[in-house]
């Protein structure tokens, strides 16, 4: 399937660096406190503690966002749910109570947008949580409820705690019911929804497994109702597997790069001998349109391992993995804590709480004090935000080249010397950067 190349991406999207927020485990703020009992802050995370983070927190430490080099916010589920994660959604016209009011989000949304600081929301719309209103009324009503068609049941009476779920779930988890998008009533609520919260001036949204919506009419609805609120809505889908059917012009902008992140530690922690041609040759392939010039590269995300954890890990291979990164075409994305190096296993683990009260001692440390330089240097570069891009095989690694006009940068790495301080230099225009 070839790319669609007659589509224009958000201009903004090219010059952004995403920082990723996991609401509960950013920050807190004392000036709120929601219902509940919290957990004490850099409590070990669990499957289901809440440690007490919020809109007012995140609020109060934009700066420091903004100071690090980030100017746009994926922000992990926001909206009314009965798990810390807040993936299984109950309401979704409403703030979760544990994060905060309405008027805090709006408020968030101004000193965002005050800061040139974009915000993108996380759309859970291929599935809901068992407290979704119109699922209780399918459990107490069955074949009655008027919502009954809402879902996909196999049988009556539709059994919600039992191990095997009678009904259509996300990966068979009872807890998780799947929407029958195939119904009006279910896709108008849905798009309503974007609707509504676009309206309130979001700059896009992030969208949770859309591939389980597997409707390619679906999307472009969503996509042009969006857009006709704010043609400059960016909307990027959570794919893990290559992504050209979602890349036409007609769905999504972009996508998160999970194949990158997959070859990327694969190639630099795991892949010996070194196939510098195959690497190369992958890198090609992965950014052959513009769709891709706009698609969220990461190293990590609340799905996965702390890139800090991974086996065989150095702080001389994370500087290399992450110059990597700010090199591509694409918006990179850092995962709160990743600037710091913070370590974290399988979810719950990658889910730990900011370290705060460490902060400025972290800050210190090699490694930080380099991120800072990468985020400024692909702030200032131009070339690494529109040039173009190549990868080229060598003696003794590979070479990545941007080129815009008659400027150009080059990435050299050299592959034997991987794990070492001398893997790789940095030019622009033939001078050392």
């Amino acid at each position: 399937m070839s790319f669609f190349k007659n589509t224009t991406p958000p201009s903004w999207v090219k010059e952004a660096i995403f920082y990723q927020i996991f609401p509960d485990r950013f920050a807190k703020s004392d000036r709120y406190h929601g219902p509940g009992q919290y957990d004490p802050w850099g409590t070990p995370p669990t499957t289901q503690n809440i440690c007490g983070g919020n809109l007012r927190g995140i609020e109060e430490h934009l700066d420091y966002i903004a100071d690090l080099g980030c100017n746009a916010i994926y922000f992990c589920p926001l909206f009314k749910s009965n798990s810390n994660h807040r993936y299984h959604t109950y309401d979704y016209y409403k703030i979760d109570p544990i994060l905060g009011t309405e008027e805090d989000f709006d408020n968030l949304i101004k000193a965002c947008h005050k800061k040139h600081i974009r915000m993108i929301l996380d759309g859970v719309f291929n599935h809901c949580s068992r407290g979704f209103f119109e699922f209780n009324s399918l459990l107490e009503q069955g074949p009655e409820s008027p919502y009954k068609d809402w879902f996909i049941v196999d049988s009556y009476p539709v059994c919600a705690y039992d191990k095997t779920p009678n009904y259509r779930c996300w990966w068979n988890l009872p807890a998780l019911p799947k929407f029958n998008t195939n119904n009006p009533e279910v896709r108008e609520m849905l798009f309503s929804v974007a609707e509504y919260w676009t309206k309130k001036g979001i700059d896009g949204w992030r969208l949770d497994v859309p591939n389980e919506i597997d409707d390619d009419s679906f999307w472009r609805e969503f996509r042009t109702r969006v857009k006709k609120i704010n043609s400059d809505a960016y909307i990027v889908g959570e794919i893990w597997d290559p992504p050209a059917r979602w890349l036409q012009g007609d769905q999504f902008d972009g996508v998160m790069n999970y194949p990158l992140r997959r070859r990327l530690i694969d190639f630099l922690l795991r892949d010996f001998p070194k196939n510098n041609e195959a690497f190369c040759d992958f890198l090609n392939a992965c950014f052959p349109a513009d769709s891709f010039g706009v698609s969220m590269n990461l190293i990590g995300s609340h799905d996965t391992r702390r890139i800090a954890s991974q086996n065989h890990i150095n702080s001389d291979i994370l500087k290399l993995i992450w110059t990597i990164l700010f090199f591509l075409p694409g918006c990179p994305n850092v995962y709160y804590g990743d600037e710091l190096a913070l370590e974290g296993g399988q979810d719950p683990d990658n889910r730990r709480c900011f370290p705060w009260d460490n902060l400025k001692t972290i800050e210190k440390t090699s490694f930080s004090l380099f991120f800072k330089k990468l985020l400024k240097m692909r702030r200032s570069e131009i070339i690494l935000q529109k040039g173009s891009f190549e990868a080229i095989p060598c003696e003794e690694g590979f070479l990545l080249k941007r080129q815009l006009k008659k400027d150009f940068m080059v990435l050299r790495v050299f592959t034997p010397k991987i794990g070492g301080p001398d893997s790789f230099t940095l030019t622009k225009n033939d001078h050392n950067y």
